[in-house]
């Protein structure tokens, strides 16, 4: 569903939208992307050198278009997806700790795999582990990933409350793109798939009765939805 131009979107908002819109691998202008999101073009160019800068693989330039280069890994060593997130947690977090030399030392561990994440070497980035910019508050989402992984593998369904209203979801995959964390889910309130910023959560809360597959509404489904 496009947006109008009196809808409230924040900014915030829009460049998490952005950012899932251009993983698809498409070339988007920012003309189709500042109609479908009522702001100006301007803007939208300004979105683009915000989201590079926060470390988001973007490419392309105005007049062109704009795309996501291919997903993050760490040449050449291949990490799982929880050893990824405890990286990034433990290195956020020894960041901003009171302790100076494991804080010095968690910010240089930063640089040196920053320093090889595949990623345009010109392009100005935040250091891994350290979400900056738009993207400073998604440490906030790491008090929710124990229960919200907890809940993946016992296939318990969750009441979140998220800014447009609660949700009562099936929670499937939790995703890492452009040094922000999502949750995957299934929305029974809707009966669509839900993708949402963690560090978003307002409040969650387990629900009695665990979920099973059904078709339609697996992890596989939604990654299948824009397959040819």
């Amino acid at each position: 569903m496009r947006a109008h131009r009196g809808d409230a979107m924040n900014r915030k908002d829009r460049l998490y939208a952005l950012m899932q819109r251009l993983r698809d691998g498409h070339l988007h202008t920012a003309e189709a992307m500042a109609q479908d999101h009522g702001v100006s073009v301007r803007t939208i160019y300004r979105d683009m050198e915000l989201l590079a800068e926060s470390g988001v693989p973007v490419e392309g330039a105005r007049g062109y278009g704009y795309s996501i280069a291919a997903a993050i890994t760490l040449p050449p060593l291949n990490l799982t997806e929880t050893e990824l997130e405890a990286l990034h947690v433990a290195l956020a977090a020894l960041g901003q700790s009171d302790l100076p030399d494991l804080a010095d030392a968690a910010r240089a561990l930063s640089a040196k795999i920053e320093a090889v994440l595949p990623e345009d070497a010109d392009a100005p980035r935040a250091p891994f582990g350290f979400a900056a910019g738009a993207f400073a508050e998604a440490a906030r989402g790491f008090t929710h990933m124990p229960a919200i992984r907890a809940a993946i593998r016992a296939r318990q369904k969750l009441r979140v409350t998220l800014a447009d209203g609660v949700h009562d979801i099936r929670p499937l995959h939790i995703d890492f793109w452009g040094r922000v964390w999502s949750c995957v889910a299934w929305d029974e309130s809707t009966g669509t798939f839900l993708s949402f910023r963690i560090d978003r959560v307002e409040d969650m809360t387990p629900l009695p009765g665990l979920f099973v597959d059904e078709p339609g509404k697996t992890l596989g489904d939604w990654r299948a939805r824009d397959k040819p």
